[in-house]
């Protein structure tokens, strides 16, 4: 989805994924950012913290009547419709984030 926002065109590609991916496990309750995540990422998990803030933003708060090619790609069995997941409510995902 950042694919289509160019907000997300300056940030680097290794952050954004590595806040993705905290972004799900903390989604998905699946635990924090390990020292091992932070060794192969080279990111610490309060550098991501901002970034991580602004993609469940765009999770919660996007247009839904454009660009929907994505959205229902991601919204088939195939790719776990994860396009359907919930996102999570801004003020617990600061409580979590500032928790670790």
């Amino acid at each position: 989805m950042t694919l289509q926002e160019y907000d997300y065109a300056r940030e680097s590609p290794s952050k954004l994924a590595a806040s993705c991916l905290l972004l799900a496990l903390t989604m998905k309750n699946l635990g924090g950012w390990t020292p091992t995540l932070e060794y192969y990422s080279g990111y610490r998990a309060q550098d991501l913290h901002p970034l991580v803030k602004r993609l469940n933003f765009l999770l919660t708060y996007q247009p839904r009547d454009k660009l929907n090619a994505v959205r229902s790609k991601y919204s088939h069995r195939v790719f776990f419709e994860v396009a359907k997941v919930t996102p999570m409510d801004m003020l617990k995902l600061e409580e979590i984030l500032t928790s670790s």
